[in-house]
């Protein structure tokens, strides 16, 4: 890796971002990483990621770290490049055209849209402890929102809009204060939970327990997708979401995009490492690791599912935490909606910017806030306070919907190679991009493949109506609409069928025996699988980029509204 000090090259540029104020700096933009990132999943995680793996959680969030630190150093180079808003749905545009972007966009945005909501969700579910009249039980025993607690999520997530309308500098000034907040309060538990109950012997529990991998590797690699952890890191894509409003993409889009994976990953391998030594140890014994939860105290599994690290506060004795644990609770959700509030904004003001969406979505008020998009976003997200099934099988569709946006990075860095070989890189992974590139789409095949087949039929099925919605808009706007480009983006259909094969083969998940899936591919053959099918879409994507005439075109092509 290595970082170019040359001049960047403004011959090729999309020039597009002049409307969206640099208002991030160094620390705001990699505040708003960290903040994306320390949202509802880490109150979750680590109960959940203990009953999938026991002590071996530890690993698991190991290894979903390393997953996104590849998948960060690929958009890391992409982020110097072309340090524009939304880049995660507009990259695959730059180098395949516009089938690819909008299929990339599609499913990036239905992932983004979704966060928002999720967050809010889970302050609401939290607040209900209190307020009881937000949330109450269906027939199924599962939470759902009253009348009067959908009107305060509607409300929340309208101060979302609001806070984001005003533009980045008060988005970026309140960020930055409640990230402090979020990791004091996340080192302050650690430190608690190793002074007042920690219990080195909850690592290597025999017998009934199982010791320190209980349910063996696929429990470890089943919690890296379903139990949160990659869900938990999620934030880092901030780097690249936000670079065309920073003040220099050269340092701070690599420092964002790596460093809060870094930083991130230590707090929650620490975290997790200090739950296991916490949890009571007659609540390991009771029914082994998959059961501790219901086993907290004598409350029942209620608080330990909805509150796990205030319970275990609670039992240590250290009844202040608890309390600062549930005030958090409202807090970390709440700054991570109101992050991705904008973010969701700024992936449709990149589709409509791309030309395969309404040209009204790219529309910027005087504080240079999408302003059409972000109304969009919120009117979207409402639409999620509709009784789900539950928030964990929520948050389970946005991790493999947004993992798989992710995915075309790798195929853009490596095109980009090919195609414009020249092009200034202010910071390059240098001869490990090809390696580094490979690497991070097979984890997100991987992450998908270990989602199981039970959350994925749901995300193709999103894709397929993506594909009417493209259809339409295509036979009915009366806007100049980019060619289609699908001799350049055919090879998308075989990358999605491809996972959704492997997925409908495999096992994951191994404890859901209605979820439809055959069963054949086991963990071993599964990953052999992704293995070769990340191969052959590095293959057929590389022989179907667009021309490099072509990629300059469409770099220098100019919005009417910034002429």
């Amino acid at each position: 890796m290595a970082i170019d000090n040359k001049t960047p090259d403004t011959s090729v540029s999309a020039g597009d971002d002049s409307r969206l104020k640099r208002e991030f700096g160094t620390v705001g933009l990699l505040f708003t990483a960290v903040g994306s990132i320390i949202g509802s999943g880490w109150l979750f995680g680590a109960l959940d990621a203990a009953q999938m793996a026991g002590p071996a959680a530890v690993l698991s969030w190991a290894i979903g770290a390393v997953m996104f630190i590849f998948i960060g150093m690929t958009y890391s180079e992409l982020g110097t490049m072309f340090p524009h808003s939304g880049g995660v749905a507009r990259y695959p545009h730059y180098s395949f055209g516009s089938f690819t972007s909008f299929s990339m966009g599609w499913v990036t945005w239905i992932a983004a849209a979704a966060v928002a909501p999720v967050e809010v969700l889970a302050v609401v579910q939290y607040s209900t402890n209190w307020l009881s009249w937000l949330q109450r039980l269906d027939e199924n025993n599962e939470a759902v929102l009253t009348p009067a607690g959908t009107g305060v999520s509607v409300l929340l997530m309208a101060i979302f809009v609001a806070v984001n309308f005003f533009g980045v500098r008060w988005f970026a000034r309140i960020n930055n204060v409640l990230v402090w907040w979020k990791l004091a309060i996340i080192l302050l538990v650690i430190a608690v939970f190793f002074a007042l109950g920690f219990t080195t012997d909850h690592f290597s529990m025999g017998g009934e327990v199982g010791g320190f991998a209980p349910y063996g590797a696929q429990g470890v690699f089943s919690a890296v997708a379903s139990a949160g952890i990659a869900f938990s890191f999620f934030g880092f894509r901030q780097g690249v979401e936000l670079a065309g409003e920073t003040d220099n993409p050269k340092r701070n889009v690599p420092l964002t995009m790596i460093g809060s994976v870094v930083l991130c990953g230590i707090i929650y391998v620490l975290l997790q490492i200090a739950f296991i030594g916490a949890v009571p140890t007659s609540a390991i014994k009771a029914e082994g690791w998959q059961a501790v939860g219901a086993h907290f105290s004598s409350h029942g599994d209620v608080l330990a599912t909805f509150g796990p690290l205030a319970a275990i506060a609670g039992i240590l004795g250290a009844v202040w935490l608890a309390g600062l644990l549930y005030a958090d609770a409202i807090i970390s959700p709440g700054d991570t909606g109101l992050i991705y509030a904008g973010v969701t904004a700024r992936i449709s003001y990149a589709m409509g910017r791309n030309g395969n969406a309404p040209a009204g979505l790219a529309k910027v008020n005087a504080t240079g806030v999408p302003w059409v998009s972000l109304i969009l976003a919120f009117v979207v997200g409402c639409f999620f306070f509709l009784p789900f099934p539950g928030w964990s099988q929520l948050v389970e569709f946005v991790t493999n919907s947004t993992v798989l946006s992710f995915g075309c990075g790798p195929l853009v860095l490596l095109a980009m190679r090919k195609q414009l070989p020249e092009q200034t890189r202010p910071f390059s992974l240098g001869k490990l991009g090809p390696v580094v590139s490979f690497v991070a789409l097979w984890s997100t095949n991987l992450i998908v493949y270990w989602t199981g087949w039970d959350t994925n039929w749901k995300l193709f099925l999103a894709i397929g109506l993506g594909y009417v919605l493209m259809a339409v808009h295509h036979a009915t706007t009366k806007q100049r609409t980019p060619a289609l480009d699908f001799r350049y983006g055919w090879w998308v259909l075989v990358w999605f069928a491809g996972l959704a094969l492997v997925s409908y083969l495999g096992d994951f998940p191994k404890e859901s025996e209605d979820a439809g899936n055959l069963g054949v591919l086991g963990l071993g053959l599964g990953a052999a699988a992704t293995f070769v099918l990340s191969g052959l879409v590095v293959w057929l994507a590389l022989r179907s980029t667009l021309p490099a005439a072509r990629v300059r075109e469409i770099l220098a092509e100019q919005d009417p509204q910034d002429a």
